[in-house]
């Protein structure tokens, strides 16, 4: 088994399906969390980013290929679909729209999944990113993990994402246009006090004097001056 694997979102609208792949998950101490559509996918990434998420493209009203686009617009967490489609079709599929991982088609056997599910997160562990230090904190992206002072830190996917765009982008002021890009994907109806609202719970989780404040345009890291 892999080590050091979070908790993974299992995405189907049919109850028995989803809960024989939670509970098989589960009997080899994996954490899952179910889901069965849209609203209640988009909960838990705002929660705490999964390590994977197992993606049923039939899901009643939602296109489990739309869901799949959005999650790739803010995100490369690793993305496993699960359809009925013939196994040619789903090659056109994945091959032009762009996001997932790997897939398998319905009837799967449950170890194949478990096989595949293994597999993924291999090859995403091998995706190469540094670290990023400032001051006390640390963003280890490969990881998804923030610590500070050496201790990790809890984030929502959408402080992360923010504090990810300010830590890249060092010595530099962030337009508040570009954070609600990197957060929502160019996504319209955006509350004007959104990026506020992260902002400070960065600061009120992370340190008040991390992010400064660039009246009329945006953010930076630092002191205000």
């Amino acid at each position: 088994m892999l080590a050091d694997i979070g908790h993974i979102v299992v995405v189907d609208d049919d109850p028995s399906l989803r809960q024989l792949v939670i509970g098989y998950l589960q009997d080899h101490n994996i954490p899952t969390k179910p889901a069965s559509n849209r609203t209640e996918l988009n909960r838990h990434l705002n929660e705490t980013a999964p390590s994977l998420i197992i993606l049923d493209l039939r899901l009643g009203q939602d296109d489990g290929l739309d869901m799949l686009r959005e999650i790739r617009s803010h995100s490369d967490v690793p993305v496993i679909i699960t359809t009925g489609h013939r196994p040619d079709e789903i090659d056109r599929i994945v091959g032009l729209e762009l996001g997932a991982d790997d897939y398998i088609v319905k009837p799967f056997q449950i170890d194949e999944l478990l096989a595949r599910l293994r597999a993924v997160l291999r090859r995403a562990s091998g995706r190469v990113a540094p670290v990023l230090h400032y001051g006390n904190i640390s963003v280890d992206p490969a990881r998804r993990v923030v610590t500070r002072s050496g201790k990790p830190v809890r984030l929502s996917v959408h402080e992360y994402r923010t504090l990810l765009a300010l830590m890249e982008r060092q010595g530099r002021v962030v337009a508040r246009s570009h954070l609600e890009d990197v957060i929502y994907g160019g996504s319209a109806s955006i509350e004007s006090n959104t990026i506020a609202v992260y902002i400070h719970q960065l600061r009120r989780k992370l340190g008040e004097s991390l992010i400064a404040t660039v009246h009329g345009y945006g953010y930076r890291l630092g002191e205000e001056q």
